[in-house]
């Protein structure tokens, strides 16, 4: 008898809290409601923040692009200040230089030694042969195919001849070379 009155205590005791679940349910909801207010808020919160977070983050970079801009414009601008400024004198033995290249081959000694002939500075005669654009063993191909149109000459009779002209040992080198040395 005291087993029955101890199994029906826990079944009532079960069954109103299963009852309970029922009716208790919309304390439940209201409590769900309230917690998931909760994270909404939280959530529009952290929102909020990462938004905040994202648009400073975007001024900080544009902050940092346009000082690099203007540090790139500030260089550009100083080493153009910096450039040495080209004298006419260099303008024109540079001209001169660039029309004697038009018509036959130097080396790079032999140019300078024409333009100071011409009446040029030795500064401007190297700003000019320094600046022409020249490949100095094209032209040594250059001349070297020069002299054979007009005599013949051994291999080394031409390199001694480039050599004579101001070519670099290199530079007859390669001229004899590419005409077929």
């Amino acid at each position: 008898m005291v087993l029955r009155i101890i199994l029906t205590v826990i079944l009532g005791f079960y069954s109103l809290a299963w009852l309970s679940g029922f009716v208790g349910g919309s304390k439940s909801a209201a409590v769900s409601d309230q917690t998931a207010t909760k994270t909404e808020v939280v959530a529009e919160d952290t929102s909020a923040a990462d938004k905040a977070t994202a648009e400073k983050t975007a001024a900080d970079k544009a902050a940092a692009d346009k000082a690099a801009a203007d540090k790139a414009a500030a260089d550009k601008a100083a080493a153009e200040a910096a450039k040495p400024q080209v004298t006419m004198g260099q303008k024109n033995a540079l001209s001169k230089a660039k029309s004697y290249l038009d018509f036959t081959a130097f080396s790079y000694t032999g140019l300078i030694s024409q333009l100071a002939f011409d009446g040029f500075s030795t500064e401007d005669s190297t700003y000019a042969v320094d600046n022409c654009g020249a490949d100095w063993n094209e032209q040594a191909a250059k001349k070297a195919k020069s002299y054979l149109d007009f005599t013949s000459f051994s291999r080394d009779g031409l390199i001694d001849q480039l050599l004579f002209d101001g070519f670099t040992n290199e530079q007859a080198e390669y001229g004899v070379t590419k005409v077929g040395y």
